[in-house]
């Protein structure tokens, strides 16, 4: 993954929050969490007691902070270190008073990533007995993007009906399935896809690999592909 160059930030940086629950998929966390950091963003981090389990399961992250979370960050920006850490606000889950609880809070939008089934089901009945979905309801409706990113497969009707209601609400549910068009050579690749799409849908600029170009596309081109014969069009 090649993060923004943390000593030129970008020229308008703005704030999001994050949310992470306990399914798998650390790695992604932590490569929004470099991107948005890396490019000068103020990003408010809160996680789930499984989120936590995860992150520590997955990654071995022991404490919420910036010398854990993105270690390349911190090295690169060398004596800047305290900027990094003021621009992660890590809140407590259990406290639903926090300011990102409340609409008047203005922030430029949430990913809640990964999201487990047991969160989804959360926030598609607008549950918010805790920070992470109380959040993530303020964006509803408040109207502001909330980018949803389950990790299950394969999926139960309850799931189903919850990426239903949770699309009619105004979240964009954006599942952890990568695009292979790009021909990932290393689990590296893949992260750095899922990571991209979802700074596309937060509307942050970025670096990584995720465009499809088929000008630079390898194999055969279609004209030179084998006919289709009758039996294989049926």
């Amino acid at each position: 993954m090649s993060p923004i160059d943390p000593m030129n930030p970008a020229p308008k940086p703005r704030t999001f929050v994050v949310g992470v629950s306990g399914a798998s998929g650390a790695a992604y966390t932590l490569g929004l969490l470099e991107q948005l950091l890396g490019g000068g963003h103020t990003v408010h981090l809160v996680a789930s007691d499984y989120g936590r389990r995860l992150l520590f399961d997955e990654a071995g992250i022991k404490r919420l902070v910036v010398e854990e979370l993105v270690p390349k960050l911190v090295a690169a920006a060398l004596d800047r270190g305290a900027a990094l850490e003021r621009r992660l606000i890590v809140h407590p889950n259990k406290d639903v008073g926090a300011l990102i609880a409340s609409g008047s809070f203005l922030h430029d939008g949430m990913a809640v990533l990964p999201c487990s089934s047991a969160t989804l089901g959360a926030l598609a009945t607008g549950s918010g007995s805790n920070l992470l979905c109380r959040a993530a309801m303020v964006c509803l409706k408040e109207r502001r993007p909330l980018i949803v990113c389950h990790r299950e497969m394969p999926l139960s009707h309850i799931d189903i009906e919850n990426y239903h209601r949770l699309s009619l609400a105004g979240a964009i549910v954006c599942p952890t399935n990568p695009g292979l068009y790009l021909k990932p050579r290393s689990v590296q690749d893949i992260v750095d896809f899922i990571v991209g799409k979802v700074l596309d849908l937060l509307k942050v600029e970025h670096k990584l690999a995720t465009r499809w170009d088929p000008e630079l596309a390898h194999g055969a081109a279609v004209e030179e592909l084998p006919p289709i014969t009758k039996a294989e069009a049926h």
